[in-house]
């Protein structure tokens, strides 16, 4: 397809009248009828430089540079159309409307107002029908297409569209001009001009003009925080459904009304109800609704939530009446659906699709169409996208904050941008001067729901902003609670409620969980400074999580260990938070002694989990913040910086690490950990190269363990004297430690012992030209390992698919699941040991030499670039 023109185009929409009724009468037909329909239409537009934009079903949208070949082509598709030989001799109607207008080209679409006025403008039409805007009169003027005249059809209100639109007709000579009259709106209504163009929703907009739409339903309430795009949405969805309510669609702003009692009022002069004072309103509301099928959106309604009386007296004494409200809490009505407003789209900043499908995101096409706004020359390119991904991921998807965001790119670029967003709430003013004063700065926006909240409500929302990434109820009620002065169970539903916090919908039989926006979380945070109880928060967010983590530490080697890894997966923000408060105050013993356990405790999970880079970070930093202490709470960080070090093929640096975590273990006698490390110090040995000092080491180490009845510690070094059986080309000795690593850790439950020895066995498989046994054993490492996500291991399993696959013959498969491999490594900064490094390339020669350099390093890219769950996905197809 050729390139979208961008700049001032002419858009073109057309559809077939009546499609349903002729699909019913042509029966098998049919589809011969669409093809030449599509044919007919697509030589037409093509031979006048049309540019097919979309094509569904029955429906085009093409795209002209000139406004005179959009009009000439839609003449020729017209006559096209009218000669054509149409099965059973029912011909095709085809309806068209064009506009002229800049909408934004975003990838491979355009999106803005401009193209929802020239399909409204099609929509309104009849079969066989060309209409278009003023715009496209103006600039055709005199020179129309040969044997076509222009009627002026006068102005229209139009769905979607709250300006009344003036529509001409293009009549062909010889073809039909009597035409009945367009199907433009007569149904009342006040609905608010929106001024710039909706964007994205698509599911929201569908789902809730269904539910106002269907019987029995009268009541639906927009829930969400200030900024969500609560009223936009509404708006929207109430000028879609228009022409269901024949006796009108009103929107009354309850924004400035702060009594409840004056609710009845403000909706009665919408309606144009004069108050005789002969009957209370209420009453007055009544008798005039009872017999009316009519539409009200009663907006901002979290402030006067006593009026929600009224609202139950009026939908059930009028059975034709619906009410949508928008709110930042629900009505707790009976008869009441409520509907969540979510955030919009947002792309992963870490994993950015190609630049032409950065528009599918809501969030993206958001910023570039409000961007524009103020800086017309802006547009997405390789450079900005990151950043503008970033941007919006960080502000939550919330269409205020991107707004309020994109309206300062004049000034700051994304980039720059990107690095003022930790104080957001003063980055993100200026709106503009004819929205709500609430609206024109993030902050006002949520002062307002602040505002709103009871004392002990303002109190609990500050003391949570102490969770970083979600928190669950036990320790909501275990860190914020004072000697008992709030109850945390009974305001934690409140604020939920008001749409300041957000329950996960994950199922959580005995400890649901619950997270805040970031932008609300940074508010809340300003407000729990202002109080005065950070200190003492930050102590109490500590020692719990702490307590959590040494938990864990001992369950992370066995039959639950997926459950913990998971745990401690979704308290990742909240693990760091406590770390970082750990280390905080350098001259704090205390707090040292708490990030010493910390890290000594989290070990294995930053190792399994693909945290690799930034546990060498805590690890480094409260390491070298202890280096005064000679007592033994240095041992064991000193020992897991050095299995760290050694997964990123640093083994001189590992085995220095170990020597000092060796020495003082023996100061201690402490033998469960000398045996650990001593292992752990072999494994370093074997990447340096020095295969019998491993083998010394792992002596040690066995015989520690076998003193202490260690047997899980037993099966890792039998594991790694697999490993090295391997390396030395003793297949049978390495199968016979592997599989007796393996028995031990079936019998304890270790998935993650057994996925290891797995992939290692498929390694004795394929040194043994078993390539059946090799690809069914990685394959089954593959699946537990994806359960337990330690990228490392995966890494190391795909590299083993590798070699599988090569010696099938499928090489560019191979080569797939090698990029991935790589890519992998990378992202945690992990690297083969040499002899790791020398049995991948051995993996890899196949591929190398049956495919050419082009086809190879398009197949390496291609798995570089693919989801993770599409290379297992792959990986786990093999045969």
């Amino acid at each position: 397809m050729a390139a979208l023109p961008g700049g001032t185009v002419t858009l073109l929409f057309t559809d077939i009248e009546g499609s349903t009724t002729l699909l019913n009468a042509l029966g098998e037909d049919y589809s011969d009828v669409l093809l030449l329909h599509q044919r007919l239409l697509r030589r037409s537009f093509e031979a006048h430089g049309g540019i097919e934009v979309d094509t569904q079903g029955d429906a085009f949208f093409v795209v002209f540079s000139r406004v005179a070949d959009a009009l000439a082509a839609a003449v020729a598709a017209q006559r096209a159309l009218a000669s054509a030989l149409w099965p059973q001799g029912k011909p095709v109607r085809v309806r068209m409307g064009l506009h002229t207008g800049e909408p934004v080209l975003t990838g491979d679409h355009y999106v803005g107002i401009d193209v929802h006025r020239a399909a409204r403008i099609c929509a309104s039409g009849h079969g066989g029908q060309v209409l278009f805007s003023q715009t496209v009169r103006e600039l055709i003027g005199t020179h129309l297409p040969p044997g076509t005249d222009v009627e002026d059809l006068g102005e229209h209100r139009l769905k979607d569209l709250r300006q009344p639109e003036h529509v001409y007709q293009l009549s062909l000579e010889g073809h039909r001009s009597d035409w009945p009259p367009l199907r433009s709106l007569d149904i009342p209504t006040n609905l608010p001009a929106q001024l710039t163009a909706f964007v994205g929703r698509p599911r929201e907009s569908k789902a809730l003009g269904a539910l106002l739409t269907t019987d029995g339903i009268h009541l639906a309430t927009l829930t969400g925080p200030g900024g969500s795009g609560k009223t936009r949405l509404a708006v929207r969805v109430a000028t879609e459904i228009l022409e269901q309510f024949p006796d009108g669609v009103f929107f009354v702003p309850l924004a400035p009304v702060r009594e409840p009692g004056l609710v009845a009022s403000a909706i009665a002069a919408q309606l144009g109800l004069q108050d005789s004072g002969e009957l209370p309103l209420g009453d007055l509301l009544v008798g005039h609704l009872r017999h009316k099928s009519m539409l009200l959106v009663l907006d901002n309604f979290e402030q006067i939530l006593d009026a929600a009386t009224l609202v139950s007296q009026l939908v059930t004494a009028c059975p034709k009446l619906t009410v949508l409200a928008t709110s930042r809490a629900r009505l707790h009505l009976s008869g009441e659906h409520e509907y969540p407003v979510p955030p919009l789209e947002v792309p992963d900043a870490r994993s950015l699709p190609p630049l032409a499908d950065l528009g599918q995101y809501e969030a993206v096409r958001l910023f570039i169409e409000r961007a524009r706004a103020a800086a017309p020359d802006f547009a997405i390119d390789n450079d900005n996208a990151p950043a503008v991904a970033e941007i919006c991921q960080r502000l939550d998807g919330l269409p205020l904050a991107i707004e309020l965001a994109a309206a300062r790119v004049k000034l700051l670029p994304p980039r720059a941008m990107l690095g003022r967003l930790e104080s957001r709430l003063s980055l993100l003013t200026g709106g503009s001067r004819d929205a709500p004063a609430r609206q024109r700065t993030l902050r006002h926006t949520l002062d307002w729901s602040y505002s709103l909240l009871e004392a002990n409500e303002q109190v609990l929302l500050a003391r949570l902003a102490i969770f970083v990434g979600g928190f669950t109820l036990s320790a909501a009620e275990t860190i914020c609670v004072t000697r008992g002065d709030i109850d945390v169970f009974e305001h934690l539903s409140s604020l939920v409620d008001k749409s300041l916090l957000r329950q996960s919908m994950e199922e959580s039989a005995d400890d649901p969980r619950f997270s805040m926006l970031e932008t609300v979380r940074e508010y809340a945070l300003e407000r729990l400074e202002d109080s005065g109880e950070i200190e003492a928060l930050g102590q109490r967010h500590a020692r719990y999580f702490l307590e959590l983590a040494e938990a864990a530490d001992p369950q992370l080697r066995g039959p639950d260990q997926i459950a913990w890894l998971t745990r401690l997966e979704s308290e990742l923000g909240n693990l760091r938070a406590a770390l970082g408060w750990s280390l905080g105050d350098p001259g704090n013993e205390d707090r040292v002694e708490t990030a010493l356990r910390f890290t000594a405790a989290l070990g294995w999970f930053w190792y399994t989990h693909g945290h690799l880079l930034e546990g060498c970070k805590w690890l480094e930093e409260t390491l070298a913040r202890s280096r005064e202490r000679s007592d033994g709470l240095r041992a064991r960080p000193l020992h897991v910086l050095g299995v760290l070090m050694d997964q990123r093929n640093e083994p001189q640096r590992a085995m220095a690490l170990f020597e000092e975590s060796l020495s003082l273990q023996r100061q201690l006698d402490s033998k469960p950990l000398m045996a650990t490390s001593l292992n752990s110090y072999g494994v370093a040995a074997r990447s340096a190269g020095d295969f019998s000092f491993a083998k010394k080491l792992w002596a040690e180490s066995m015989e520690l363990r076998r003193e202490l009845g260690d047997r899980n510690g037993m099966s890792t070094t039998l594991g790694n004297l697999g490993v090295l059986a391997v390396d030395e080309g003793d297949v049978d000795a390495a199968e016979s430690y592997l599989e007796e690593s393996l028995a031990i850790d079936r019998e304890h439950g270790d998935g993650w012992g057994e996925a290891i020895n797995l992939c290692n066995l498929a390694v004795v498989a394929l040194e043994r030209d078993d390539h059946e046994l090799a690809s069914r054993r990685a394959r089954r490492a593959l699946e537990l390992l994806h359960d337990l996500g330690d990228r490392d291991a995966i890494a190391e399993c795909l590299e083993t698919m590798t070699g599988v696959l090569n010696r099938t013959g499928e090489h560019t498969r191979a080569t797939r699941m090698a990029g991935a491999a790589e890519v992998l490594r990378t992202s945690i900064g992990a690297r083969r040991t040499a002899a790791d490094e020398r049995r991948f390339e051995a993996y890899l020669k196949p591929a190398r030499e049956a495919l050419s350099d082009t086809h190879f390093q398009a197949a390496w890219l291609q798995g570089g670039r693919m989801p993770l769950e599409a290379v297992i996905e792959d990986a786990l197809a093999t045969g």
